[in-house]
This record gives C-alpha cells, sequence and structure tokens, in this order.
C-alpha cells in the first residue's frame, strides 16, 4: 500500500424511547466505512442489558437482516468500524469492546492511538490485570473502569482516565444508563454530535453519518471535552479543555474524511480544493490538463484547476466493484492491482502536458505504477503534485507510518523521487501552507512531516506492540 490507511469510524444514539436503534446505527456506519474496512460491531443496550452483533469485513458483509433483528430495540447504541492502528486483525479485537464490572457493563468505542499504552498496559499487568486483546482500546475501557470504582459515576471515572492516557482518542460509551462521548484534550481526532428531528441525540466522528441518519450537525465535541446524554438530556464537561494546544490531524482534512463531512467548523471539501489552489501557486507549470488520482486526489485536482486556470479533465475510469482492501493472488501480480482498479481515458490524456495531483507519496510502488499508466495512455509530459508535504517521521497518533524506514522521502531527495516514479517534475505542498487548509491556522499535528510531536514518544511504537515476542521486546 502507498497510501497511509484510514482511522476508525465511531458512532452512538441516545433514545428517550426504546427505538430500533440497530438499523439506525447501520446506515451510520455505511457512512463512515471509507475509515475502515477490518471489521465492524453494533451495541445495542436495551435499560442495561447489552446485544452485541460484530465480525470481520466490510460492514454489509457483518451486518444482514438476521443479525439486525436479533439485536432488538434498545435506547442506546453504539457502532464502530475499523482499521488496525494497534493490534493485528483478530477476532477479540473487534470493537465496541464489552466490559463487565459489579458497577454495571461499558460498551466502547475508540478512534485514535495512544502514545503511552505500553507503559500503562506493563503497569495493569504487574498489578494483576489480565488482558484479553492486543488492542490500546481495552487499555483505556481497563483505567476507566478501575477508576469507576473510586467515584460515583461514570464520567467521573472518564474524566478521571483522561488524566492518565495520553495520544489520540475519540470514544464513545455506553453505560447501562448513559451515552458519553470524550475527545483527548489535543482533539487529534474528529467527533461531532448532532440532534434528529424527534429528540435522538447523536455523536459520530463525521457529519457525514449524521446526515445518513438525519440527524442535524449541532457542534464539535471539544477537544478535552466530555459529553453525557442520560434521560435529563445533555450535559458537558469542559474541565480539560484548554489545558493542551489543539492539535487536530491535518490529514483528515487531506485523505481520511469523506468532502463531504464537516469538521470542526470546516468543509472537507473546500480544504481539499485550497490544497489544490496551494499547490499551483508554489508549482505553476505549463500544461494542457490537470487531472486527480480517484478519489482522494479528485478536489485538489479542482482547486488547482481553478486556481491555475489549466482546464479540468478527469483522467481515469475507477473500478467501482473493488474495495479497498482488494488483495491481488500472488506477488507476482500485485504491480496489476493498480491497473484493475485504475484505468486511464486514452483520449483525454494522450499526446497531452498532464498535471496529476494525488494526496501523499508514501512508499512510491502506487504513484510509480500510476505513472506508468499515463505514459502508456500517451501523456507527453506529468508533473506531479502532492497536497501534502513528504512523509518523513512515524505516526503514534492513529494513522499506520509506524517505520520511518519504508518512507521514500527518508531516502531520497524530491528531485530523485521525481526519477524513482517516473514523472517529468514533482512538487509537495508545504508545511507552512498546509497549515492553513481551512483559512487559517487552527492548530493542526503535523508531526509525520517532521512538524514536532505534541506528546512524549513512545518507546515501542509498532501496530503490532502487544503481540511481539518476549525476545522481540528485548531487542526494542
Amino acid at each position: 500500500m502507498d497510501h497511509i490507511r484510514e482511522e476508525c469510524g465511531v458512532f452512538g444514539v441516545y433514545s428517550r424511547d426504546t427505538a430500533d436503534l440497530a438499523a439506525m446505527t447501520y446506515y451510520a456506519l455505511f457512512a463512515l466505512q471509507h475509515r475502515g474496512q477490518e471489521s465492524a460491531g453494533i451495541v445495542i443496550n436495551d435499560d442495561g442489558v447489552f446485544t452485541y452483533a460484530k465480525g470481520e469485513g466490510l460492514v454489509s458483509e457483518v451486518f444482514h437482516p438476521g443479525n439486525l433483528n436479533d439485536l432488538g430495540r434498545g435506547n442506546i447504541a453504539v457502532g464502530h468500524v475499523r482499521y488496525a492502528t494497534t493490534g493485528a486483525k483478530l477476532q477479540q479485537n473487534i470493537q465496541p469492546l464489552i466490559v463487565n464490572h459489579h458497577k454495571g457493563r461499558l460498551a466502547l468505542c475508540h478512534n485514535g492511538n495512544l502514545s503511552n499504552s505500553l507503559e500503562l498496559r506493563k503497569a495493569l499487568e504487574e498489578k494483576g490485570a489480565i488482558f484479553h486483546t492486543t488492542t490500546d482500546s481495552e487499555v483505556i475501557s481497563y483505567i476507566i473502569v478501575q477508576e469507576r470504582l473510586w467515584h460515583d459515576s461514570i464520567e467521573k471515572a472518564v474524566l478521571s482516565a483522561m488524566d492518565l492516557i495520553e495520544g489520540a482518542y475519540s470514544l464513545v460509551i455506553s453505560s447501562p444508563q448513559k451515552l458519553i462521548a470524550a475527545r483527548d484534550p489535543h482533539g487529534f481526532r474528529p467527533l461531532c454530535y448532532g440532534e434528529t428531528e424527534d429528540g435522538k441525540i447523536v455523536f459520530a466522528s463525521e457529519s457525514c453519518a449524521l446526515d445518513a441518519v438525519g440527524a442535524k450537525l449541532v457542534r464539535d465535541i471539544l477537544p478535552g471535552e466530555i459529553a453525557v446524554v442520560d434521560k435529563d438530556g445533555i450535559r458537558s464537561d469542559t474541565t480539560l479543555c484548554g489545558l493542551k494546544e489543539k492539535r487536530f490531524c491535518v490529514f483528515e482534512y487531506i485523505y481520511f474524511a469523506r468532502p463531504d463531512s464537516v469538521i470542526d467548523g470546516a468543509s472537507v471539501s473546500r480544504c481539499r480544493r485550497n490544497a489544490g489552489k496551494y499547490l499551483a501557486r508554489q508549482y505553476p507549470v505549463d500544461a494542457d490538463i490537470v487531472i486527480g488520482v480517484p478519489d482522494s486526489g479528485l478536489e485538489a485536482a479542482i482547486g488547482y484547476a481553478q486556481e491555475s486556470g489549466i482546464p479540468y479533465a478527469i483522467g481515469f475510469t475507477k473500478n467501482k466493484y473493488i474495495a479497498r482492501t482488494f488483495i491481488a493472488p500472488g506477488q507476482e501480480n500485485r504491480a496489476q492491482g493498480v491497473g484493475i482498479k485504475l484505468n486511464p481515458i486514452r483520449d483525454v490524456v494522450e499526446g497531452k502536458r498532464v498535471v496529476l495531483i494525488d494526496d501523499s507519496i508514501v512508499r512510491g510502488t502506487t504513484c510509480r505504477r500510476i505513472a506508468a499508466l499515463l505514459w502508456q495512455a500517451g501523456a507527453k509530459e506529468i508533473h506531479f503534485r502532492v497536497s501534502a508535504p513528504p512523509f518523513i517521521c512515524p505516526c503514534y497518533y492513529g494513522t499506520d507510518i509506524d517505520n520511518p524506514d519504508v518512507l521514500i522521502a527518508n531516502r531520497l531527495n524530491v528531485d530523485e523521487i521525481a526519477r524513482e516514479i517516473g514523472v517529468t517534475s514533482l512538487g509537495y505542498l508545504s508545511i507552512e501552507n498546509v497549515r492553513l487548509l481551512t483559512g487559517e491556522d487552527t492548530g493542526f499535528c503535523t508531526a509525520c512531516f517532521g512538524g514536532g510531536y505534541p506528546t512524549a514518544i513512545p518507546p515501542e511504537g509498532a501496530k503490532n506492540r502487544f503481540e511481539m515476542k518476549i525476545s522481540e521486546k528485548k531487542q526494542v
């Protein structure tokens, strides 16, 4: 893969009256499918009785009329779609995680990645804790339950737990009587809330999920905020708000989020078009057409065309019947994978000087194959423009860039990368401009571009750190 992989998606809904929340959650998870395709799960809470269905695969593969009907009706539901950023693709790691303790049950959905999960888990294990998964999400649930023993409410337990955990986390939690949403003090990952016309309160990773279930976006959950919904309505605790600098992951705007979502008041679509406009100012070129790599490069390509005056064109046809989880049968056939997913339109690119826009270059393999397809279709020149700066550092906050050795920008300069991937010229969006995607610098995390880490760097940040053998851990 030459793209960084998606986050997870979380969803929660509270209804004063018992309702068919399984169907509602199902539709919301469909809207969030782009954030994770490895597994999906739904928990229905009917006055403290939890019923769940979850499994590996896409939402459409995990759920069907039978198991959705078996979930029954309830007044709280939480749902999750997963791409593993900590922990392997295992059945026991599928969320929502359900925990039983003597003060009640808890169902937890987590989007993000803790930067201090290894030390927290080690400390818990030394006190006798037994873990059943290899995810950092279980560390969060364990600490919340531990804190619940000393506090008189679940929201106070969550607040206390947030003093201990570090890194990226947007949480949706169901207790027997309450639905809770919490966002880490840096606000790395998105989380918003809305309301339906009949009074249901909804939390979701993105506003597109609210649209899918007929809910109106009210606002985003603030960094460091805890929102609680129960029979008395919604209330929030902002004790931790403003204690740390906001460091929202800028790649949510560049790639992760759906273009129809609005995050922290900014349209994702507009931010991507802004990226293209900045690229046109940074790297002008004489060319005949501007095309984008579907789907994440299309909006930036439109912005580049608008700013430069070069006509925008649809240069590729995308096979809509191949999921992002497509796996080629055998190493020798994987080079054909890009050609199966994308096919250039020869009539559009033949004999043309092409500006090609994509969101990132990670390893360089995919963009090299895309460039080869354009050359084969008769392109005269290929000027590659990237709507993100070069990746040079690992990410510890929820993307799967955990090994700097695989990053092409760590071993080659820009001219060398251009030759390596086979393009006429290459230009990356600057860190200064990527911070201005919303129109002003509102506080982005740009650590993967060399912009500095907002938390302490963990001693071991590999995705499989809880599955490593003892001998491997000694070598770290």
